[in-house]
C-alpha cells in the first residue's frame, strides 16, 4: 500500500523530536510494506486514526482503489478535538476532486 502525506502532516512531523520521527516512520513503512496498522481507530466518515500509548495521533484515510493511505495530520491525545476537526477538513479539501 502507498503512504502519501498532506503538507500539513509533513509541517508537524518536522516539528517532532527524532526519536518520535524514528517511531512514526516505522509505523508508516509496516502500513506501506505490510498493510499492517497496529493499534488504530475508524473515526466515521472515512477518517482514521494510528493510535500510541504517549497519545501521539496520526490521521489518515484510506483510498482503496489506489491502495493509497493518504497520512493527513498529527497531533497528541489532549487536542484530539481540535485535531479531528482539521483533519476532516484537510479530507475534505483532499476529497475534492478526488473519489475518496
Amino acid at each position: 500500500m502507498r503512504v502519501e502525506s498532506t503538507p500539513e502532516f509533513l509541517e508537524w512531523f518536522q516539528l517532532e523530536t527524532e526519536k518520535s520521527k524514528a517511531q512514526i516512520d516505522a509505523r508508516l513503512k509496516n502500513v506501506e510494506l505490510h498493510d499492517y496498522f497496529g493499534d488504530h481507530k475508524a473515526l466515521g466518515e472515512k477518517l482514521l486514526e494510528l493510535r500510541w500509548k504517549n497519545g501521539r495521533r496520526v490521521y489518515y484515510t484510506l483510498i482503496l482503489k489506489e491502495a493509497l493511505t493518504l497520512v493527513l495530520l498529527g497531533g497528541q491525545k489532549n487536542a484530539q478535538k481540535k485535531d479531528i476537526k482539521k483533519a476532516r477538513k484537510i479530507l475534505e479539501r483532499e476529497s475534492n476532486g478526488k473519489k475518496i
